[in-house]
């Protein structure tokens, strides 16, 4: 067994071990989740249902990472365990303003949450300073990779940062919009979060193949409860910290555009709502029964877990694509 399944295997069950404790904790606290009246109406039953899971997660993530951090440093690694830092803060950053717009929505019930100005004043602060540190801190330069081309250009400063900084912050938007239905997000999620851990693995990256063996440990303990019917939700909690993960990882490995590929379900659900809202201003009309793209399809009749397979299935060959491409 080498040390990336292992690793997985132990968040797997980490996660496993704090679903099992947090879920009862949020529901005896009543953090409930809140369903839309003008949502799908089969939705309306899961009022209620513990939301904040996305702590799972989190507290999956740190525990792995302080224990391979101890093991590597006494084994010599401490290079190796010294990168793994800067994801996991920037994932736990995002993750922490996700907590706090469901802490003031669902326990403090204050129905506006986070406002935007703030929420998005938190993500910027924290991309920026990640997009820094792969620069000055991790001496990565400003390269990215051309999947098809196989080639290397190197941007200039001016257009890599804000073009580093819009993919964290388009993806993690992305991935929250793809949080809408039972197991969707978390399923598609552990598929690219492998996909990019596979690339990490092939290119010796050892930071990004041990830090993404973590996240997808995390995510499939998680993913046993978020299964429809799901027992928990992960909240902004989760969408935003996987959001960072799957940027994060990305942009550290240097292939921000493979996103455009193995993430296209989660671009796709993006456009839906652009298009819809651009759509409805013009004309008063919607091109789409509902939006985000995964409502449309429920409302044309598709069963949660026929939409989940789908995207599942659809985001596998994107990601074997991926794969052949680069």
């Amino acid at each position: 067994m080498n040390i990336e399944t292992g690793i997985l295997l132990i968040s797997f069950v980490i996660s496993i071990i704090l679903g099992l404790i947090i879920i009862p904790i949020l529901k005896k606290l009543k953090v409930g989740q809140i369903e839309r009246n003008d949502g799908p109406q089969s939705h309306l039953k899961k009022q209620g249902t513990p939301t904040m899971g996305g702590i799972i997660m989190m507290v999956t993530m740190i525990l792995s990472v302080t224990g391979i951090y101890v093991f590597f440093t006494s084994t010599g690694r401490a290079d190796i365990a010294n990168k793994i830092l800067p994801m996991l803060i920037l994932t736990l950053g995002f993750g922490v303003i996700g907590f706090i717009d469901d802490f003031k929505k669902l326990v403090l019930k204050n129905t506006d949450g986070l406002k935007p100005k703030f929420k998005m004043l938190g993500l910027l602060i924290i991309s920026v300073a990640f997009v820094i540190y792969l620069i000055q801190g991790a001496h990565l330069g400003t390269e990215i990779y051309i999947p098809i081309a196989k080639i290397y250009i190197d941007l200039p400063l001016y257009i890599y940062i804000p073009f580093a900084i819009l993919v964290i912050l388009g993806t993690t938007n992305a991935i929250n919009l793809t949080d809408g239905i039972d197991g969707l997000s978390s399923s598609v999620c552990a598929i690219i979060v492998t996909t990019l851990t596979i690339i990490g693995i092939t290119l010796d990256i050892q930071e990004v193949s041990v830090f993404g063996s973590i996240i997808i440990g995390a995510i499939l303990g998680f993913l046993v409860f978020n299964l429809h019917p799901a027992k928990v939700f992960m909240g902004d909690t989760g969408s935003l910290l996987l959001g960072g993960v799957i940027s994060g990882i990305a942009l550290y490995l240097k292939m921000p555009l493979i996103l455009l590929v193995i993430a296209l379900i989660p671009v796709l659900e993006t456009l839906s709502v652009m298009i819809q809202v651009a759509y409805f201003k013009k004309t008063g009309k919607r091109i789409f029964k509902m939006a985000p793209l995964h409502h449309h399809f429920e409302l044309s009749g598709w069963k949660e877990n026929k939409v989940v397979i789908v995207f599942s299935l659809v985001t596998l060959l994107l990601c074997i694509l991926g794969l052949v491409i680069i």
